[in-house]
This record gives structure tokens, C-alpha cells and sequence, in this order.
């Protein structure tokens, strides 16, 4: 996408985005359990299997601090400080400094750093970069699917059947408590099960064809910003569960390749889960 708007230094919304990545990176890394000899990072509770670490608030810092100065008139709404703001209106910010945070706590590898521009709610603009394994995923609108530079694209996995389904559970117990029974009246009507701890990374693994499926019950935009545009711009197709175009206030997502997401969404109409 040609148009997005020039930071105020000159800079491309591209070159910010990953600026901001760089910075989590550092930061992140500097601290990471499975770096400093598994001593496993202090955490504050804000719900059952739902944490904030002192990272995450210190990537939260950086990071909209170099948007504040970049970018001082488009909104910013994070997971953390600036969870209030509307990002349907304008130019707007969608970050998570730590997606997957329990993961991170913990030394697990899978956690990554989402940041995406949006346009009256519609994402413009994706990253999402797993400092971990070094994986950087990255979309503009109307440019295609970028892996850690090269091209990519969802699976060619035509059914569910013939999936590797990724799931998480979020922080509705009831709404997990669904999702659960609805794979155990499917099952073994996929190839393997996989749950991933980080909803951001979920989406990116579908966008890339690591996973033929991926589906959420209880999503926050920050979540999902960046992870929308990879979807789509990967080729797949990303949906709520009763088939409406997916949207960065959406909660509950199936994303991945056409075949096998318009198998999940045709039983899921027949055995709800949502």
C-alpha cells in the first residue's frame, strides 16, 4: 500500500513498525528466561492463566513512546496502558508488547511482539515478530505475505480433514469450555490438534501455512490487528464463526486456508461452539 502516511522524521510506517520491533526485541531478549538461566520471570496475575510481566510494560513503554514521537496525531491502543482507545476511527496504533506472556514467563519460546496501522478499524499495515526464533512476519495492504523477507503464502490443504488444526482458549472459561467439546465431537476429524499460547502467533502460523486452521473464542484487537491483514494477505480466508468478515473487534476468529476454514465454519454451523 503506497499511501500510508510518513512519520514525522521522515520514516515510513514500514520503518516504524519494525523500529518498534527492534526495540521489543531488545528489550524482550535481554530478559528472556530461556537466556538467563531459566530463572522465570516474575508475573502479576490479572485473571486465571492471564499475566502481565514487568516487560511487558516496559516493551509497552518503548514502544508507544516512539509512536508518540513518530506519529503524534494517530491514535494508540495496547494491551496494557492504552486498552480504552478507539481504534475505529482515523489512523490508529494496535500493539501488544508480549503476546503469549505466560509462554514468555516461563522460558517457552512461543511469544512474539503485534504491532498494526489501521484505517477506521481496517488494518493496513501488519507485524508480527517472534524474537525467539526470529521469525518476522509482514503485510501492507494489497502487497502479499512477507516471511522473514520472502514470499509466502496459506497451506494448499484442501479439507480439515487433512488439517493441523491450531487452537487457543483464551479467558472465557465458558466459551473455552465450547471450543473443547466442539474438537472432541470432531476429533478424529483432523490430522493434530495444537495449542499455541499466543493468539498473534496463531493467526501468523496460519498466514504462512503452518497451520491448515487456527481458531480463537476470545480475542482482544490486539490480538488480531496484525494477524488479519497476514491472514488475508496470505491468501486465506479469516471469519467470525457465523461466516461475517472478520473485524479487529472481533472475538471469536477462524482463520487459515479457504478449503479447510469453510469445512470448520459448515460443522461449526452444525455443532456451535461459539
Amino acid at each position: 500500500m503506497s499511501d500510508l502516511p510518513q512519520s514525522t522524521s521522515g520514516r515510513t510506517a514500514e520503518h516504524v513498525a519494525r523500529a518498534c520491533a527492534e526495540e521489543a526485541f531488545r528489550i524482550m531478549m535481554d530478559r528472556f528466561p530461556g537466556r538467563v538461566g531459566g530463572r522465570r520471570q516474575e508475573t502479576r496475575s490479572k485473571g486465571r492463566g492471564n499475566f502481565v510481566t514487568e516487560t511487558d510494560l516496559a516493551v509497552e513503554t518503548a514502544v508507544l513512546d516512539l509512536l508518540r514521537v513518530e506519529y503524534p496525531d494517530h491514535a494508540v491502543l495496547s494491551e496494557e496502558t492504552a486498552h480504552e482507545v478507539d481504534a475505529n476511527q482515523g489512523w490508529a496504533w494496535v500493539v501488544d508488547p508480549i503476546d503469549g506472556t505466560h509462554n514468555y514467563s516461563q522460558g517457552i519460546p512461543h511469544f512474539c511482539f503485534t504491532i498494526a496501522l489501521c484505517y477506521d478499524g481496517e488494518p493496513v499495515l501488519g507485524l508480527t515478530h517472534a524474537p525467539a526464533t526470529g521469525d518476522d512476519l509482514f503485510a501492507a495492504k494489497g502487497g502479499g505475505l512477507l516471511v522473514n523477507g520472502d514470499r509466502a503464502t496459506v497451506s494448499d490443504t484442501p479439507t480439515l480433514a487433512a488439517s493441523v488444526l491450531g487452537v487457543d482458549l483464551g479467558y472465557d472459561d465458558a466459551r473455552a469450555a465450547k471450543l473443547i467439546s466442539f474438537i472432541e465431537a470432531i476429533w478424529p476429524g483432523v490430522q493434530a490438534v495444537r495449542l499455541m499460547g499466543s493468539a498473534a502467533l496463531g493467526l501468523a502460523f496460519a498466514a504462512c501455512g503452518r497451520f491448515d486452521v487456527y481458531v480463537h473464542p476470545f480475542l482482544y484487537p490486539w490480538d488480531a490487528a496484525a494477524g488479519i491483514l497476514l491472514v488475508r494477505e496470505g491468501g486465506g480466508l479469516i471469519s467470525e464463526p457465523d461466516g461475517g468478515a472478520a473485524r479487529i473487534y472481533s472475538e471469536r476468529l477462524v482463520a487459515g486456508a479457504p478449503g479447510p476454514v469453510q469445512d470448520f465454519l459448515r460443522i461449526g454451523r452444525e455443532k456451535p461452539w461459539r
